[in-house]
């Protein structure tokens, strides 16, 4: 029978192994790196400038929509790789295909942004 870390009590494996997964995206995944940075420029952006909660609620969303979506695709990308570890045109379909959801979800996210920082943006420039 599998073991449950949460129902034997050991609540900080469980972190353990999250914070494990999360560092190795870290360390193995330039996308996500950027896209961490780019998160980091909005919250910059949202401390500096006076949004309201309404704005860093939809912000705070797209960027965990954003960060999500690429460890989604990034943990997808390995698994298709140690299913079919040579060149198949059909798993480089689905790879462009979950580059694609990253790709809308991105543009949706600068979208958004533009639409929250531009009034802030124009009147300092």
């Amino acid at each position: 029978m599998e073991k449950n870390h949460l129902r034997n009590g050991n609540v900080s494996s469980s972190f353990k192994t999250a914070w494990k997964g999360f560092w190795t995206v870290l360390v193995h995944e330039p996308a996500f790196k950027y896209m961490l940075l780019a998160a980091l420029i909005v919250v910059a952006g949202m401390l500096y400038f006076p949004t309201s909660r309404t704005e860093k609620a939809v912000l705070l969303a797209m960027i965990f929509s954003v960060l999500i979506l690429e460890l989604i695709n990034s943990v997808m990308e390995r698994f298709l790789d140690f299913l079919q570890p040579g060149e198949d045109p059909r798993v480089r379909r689905i790879k462009d295909l979950l580059a694609a959801v990253v790709l809308l979800i991105s543009s949706g996210a600068v979208v958004i942004g533009f639409l929250i920082f531009w009034p802030h943006i124009k009147t300092i420039l």
